[in-house]
């Protein structure tokens, strides 16, 4: 049988791209020495492009009331001559009046910015004033208490004011009188620190939550566990308790916080969208009623009811550790090692920058009377006039003896109810109790205050 195959001229791989190469340039650039036609349609995309990048925020502004002309022919009509003034209502009409129908503005008895050559301001230039901090008694050591084997890491103060609860990395909760300081009980049941305390304003429950992922709810008429609430994945590191609702917010290492119904231990939302630890988690009835503050240096408004952000806050440079509400206004302030920066509720709008505590800041306190306390890993404590950020009183606490000098930082801080006293939470395995100096008056401890017009920034 004959063979019909025909042979195939073979070639190198080399010759056949360089074919493909030059039947590709023949096809589209066959006419290779002259330019590409310029599209008219996208010039003008590129030119509105530009102009609107460069100029957009001045494109609509309105024109001046009056050029110079008009501006010359009113002041020499306000002189006492009675000749005519043009007054341009449109740009391309111009209609004749006397001086005196011109209407003057009525801001002639205060001082307005004029400059000679150029268009002159019919606003008047205010002065940029701040105002005057409040005067704030000093505040002093008043008590040291001393009963855990550990570092003292979460505190809160129970409703009636009458006693605080306190956890620490020697697993224990223990619970103090606040007049005394005497301890009345201690609680045992974490296999590692504890991290977050939080007493029910409404029931008899004391809430906990540790680096043992547990959250545990303790009847404080029996002082037993009764619940457990099952989910987090990593250590806990912050809760809080719903004013109104029977609803609890924790929060920790999953980037996550995690929102449980009291009664059935079921959790209603786990609340995703932080990329890093969540460092602290605050409650409030009024929308956003959860803010969360993490370590990828954001701040987050959640939205309750949806489960998902209102609002995230990125003007923070570094990891946020505290946020704190304050008891009346509707307002708030977070804590980071750049700035503490205070935020208007409920949309989140920046007001000022709290700035010179260098310092990794760990908890943030605030109470009625306009007092910011932010407290530091290296045992530093600043106290800040709410209103104009005011640093007015600077404190370095005292480890007890017997501990090491590194052993000074303060991990958290709280006003009890009256705002009268503030509880520390140190490193050095104590709490301690600052209160105001009643010695102390405007006149011993005056207000040294200069005003700093550059201090408010934008962002």
């Amino acid at each position: 049988m004959p063979d019909t195959q025909e042979e195939v001229q073979k070639h190198s791989v080399h010759t056949l791209v360089f074919r493909s190469l030059k039947r590709t340039h023949d096809t589209f650039v066959s006419d290779y020495t002259s330019s590409i036609a310029l599209d008219e349609k996208c010039e003008r995309l590129k030119r509105m492009g530009k102009v609107y990048a460069d100029y957009g925020l001045v494109m609509n502004m309105e024109k001046p009331l009056q050029s110079t002309q008009t501006r010359a022919a009113v002041t020499s009509g306000a002189t006492g001559d009675s000749s005519k003034a043009l007054v341009p209502l449109r740009a391309d009409k111009v209609v004749s009046t006397t001086a005196k129908d011109v209407p003057l503005p009525a801001v002639q008895k205060q001082n307005i910015v004029a400059v000679p050559g150029q268009q002159q301001s019919l606003l008047p230039r205010r002065p940029p004033s701040m105002p005057k901090p409040q005067w704030h008694a000093p505040w002093k050591l008043s008590r040291v208490i001393s009963g855990h084997i550990g570092w003292v890491r979460c505190i809160d103060v129970e409703p009636g004011n009458e006693w605080f609860v306190t956890g620490s990395a020697d697993r224990v909760i223990k619970i103090w009188d606040l007049a005394s300081g005497q301890l009345k009980l201690s609680l045992t049941g974490h296999i590692s620190t504890v991290r977050g305390v939080a007493v029910s304003p409404r029931l008899p429950y004391l809430f906990s939550c540790g680096e043992d992922k547990q959250v545990k709810c303790w009847d404080l008429e029996y002082n037993k566990v009764i619940r457990h609430y099952h989910g987090h994945l990593s250590a806990c590191y912050a809760i809080a308790i719903h004013p109104t609702l029977d609803i609890l917010i924790t929060a920790g290492r999953d980037s996550v916080a995690r929102v449980w119904d009291i009664r059935t231990k079921a959790q209603i939302h786990c609340l995703a969208g932080h990329t890093n630890t969540v460092a602290d988690v605050k409650c409030q009835a009024t929308d956003p009623q959860v803010v969360t503050a993490s370590h990828d240096c954001t701040v987050r408004m959640w939205d309750l009811v949806a489960g998902k952000t209102m609002c995230t806050l990125t003007n923070h440079k570094k990891s946020v550790r505290s946020v704190v509400l304050h008891p009346r206004l509707y307002m708030m302030a977070s804590a980071s090692p750049d700035n503490i920066k205070q935020w208007r509720l409920p949309k989140g709008e920046f007001i000022q920058n709290l700035s010179g505590h260098n310092a990794i800041v760990n908890t943030l306190a605030l109470n009625s009377d306009n007092v910011l306390v932010s407290s530091a890993d290296n045992g530093s404590v600043h106290f800040w006039d709410w209103k104009t950020g005011y640093n007015f009183q600077r404190i370095q606490t005292i480890p007890q003896p017997g501990s090491i000098d590194s052993e000074t930082g303060v991990f958290a801080s709280m006003f009890d109810h009256s705002g009268s006293r503030l509880i520390t939470c140190e490193a050095d395995k104590t709490i301690k109790i600052y209160k105001e100096d009643d010695t102390a008056s405007e006149e011993s401890h005056p207000v040294n205050w200069k005003p700093d017009i550059l201090k408010r920034k934008r962002y």
